[in-house]
């Protein structure tokens, strides 16, 4: 469904299993990035009503993520810590064609944010099936689900908004950037690491 070009690297999940603090603060903070992520996209876009309905609504969810993801952290005896740079996130980042028509950046943003949901999908499945705290592997199994939600709602308005750009062509195209980029990861103790 995701159309990943490659998996995560099998290694990941002994790391992450083995850190399960540092996983849980670097989640933490991608939440969070996720709600500023789409606040942008309505500062951005305000004129796509209907975009800004569902950003709105999105970012209230990732919040809400992020609160869940802390009191596991607190539930556990530790902190929330500093905050992660996300070099995966950046790296994809860099993909967005600027200084081109605004549809054009629009329905890169749109993609870019259907790619991190795609993965963050892939590696809570990922960690529910492989993490022995049943806890955790439960909570990852509905955050997975969620985010397979996200993916399709980026994607969706991609496609509602492409004005004649071939979408399915630019998300091949991010797919295949993606495999790249996601291939020097896999060895950090974080979501996208």
């Amino acid at each position: 469904m995701l159309g990943l070009k490659l998996a995560t690297d099998p290694k990941w999940i002994d790391i992450a299993s083995k850190n399960i603090s540092e996983i849980l603060t670097d989640h933490a903070f991608c939440e969070q990035k996720a709600a500023s992520n789409a606040i942008s996209i309505i500062v951005t876009f305000g004129d796509y009503s209907d975009l800004v309905e569902a950003m709105a609504a999105l970012a209230q969810e990732e919040l809400e993520h992020f609160q869940m993801v802390h009191k596991k952290i607190l539930a556990r005896g530790w902190v929330l810590g500093r905050e992660r740079k996300d070099d995966y996130v950046n790296e994809l980042y860099n993909f967005i064609r600027k200084g081109h028509k605004r549809n054009i950046v629009l329905v890169d943003r749109l993609l870019f944010g259907a790619m991190i949901e795609a993965r963050s999908c892939e590696r809570f499945r990922i960690l529910s099936e492989n993490i022995k705290d049943q806890e955790l592997a439960d909570f990852y199994r509905e955050l997975m689900i969620s985010e397979a939600n996200h993916y399709t709602l980026f994607l969706g308005f991609a496609r509602k908004y492409a004005d004649g750009i071939d979408v399915d062509k630019r998300w091949q195209e991010f797919l295949e950037y993606e495999a790249v980029v996601i291939n020097n990861y896999g060895k950090k103790e974080t979501m996208h690491g």
